[in-house]
């Protein structure tokens, strides 16, 4: 059974920078194996999203845009990294992953994983649909 995600009620959201640096920073903290599909899973957010502003809070990384709040949300665990699209629930088709409020997530074990279709289309979706404000 998939570990539950808590919600982000309760918190409060990261201060947005229009910088990259930190994402670049907290990329290469990562553990060598997750490097490669962190920075590609990153590659993709940055080329299909435009305008987007980042943050780094609690050791994850954020991507939000102005009309939307925070959107998407990247965590490295030891053999995966999560992207979790907080408002996913409201997506067609949603990621398989997630129970919590409105967030769903997807886990990415290899390269290969960060370059599905579906992963492209939910993050192309995530740029429409509602986050973390």
């Amino acid at each position: 059974m998939p570990k539950e995600i808590k919600g982000n009620v309760g918190r409060k959201p990261p201060e947005p920078s229009a910088n990259h640096d930190d994402i670049d920073e907290w990329s290469r903290r990562q553990m060598p194996d997750l490097q490669n599909i962190v920075r590609r899973l990153d590659k993709e957010i940055r080329d299909t999203l435009a305008d987007l502003y980042y943050a780094v809070y609690r050791k994850r990384a954020y991507y939000g845009l102005p009309d939307y709040g925070w959107i998407i949300e990247m965590v490295a665990y030891d053999v995966s990294v999560n992207v979790v699209f907080l408002g996913g629930a409201d997506f067609d088709s949603p990621p398989p992953l997630g129970t919590t409020d409105r967030t769903r997530y997807v886990k990415v074990t290899t390269v290969a994983d960060a370059e599905r279709p579906e992963l492209r289309g939910w993050i192309e979706q995530a740029g429409h649909t509602a986050g973390w404000k």
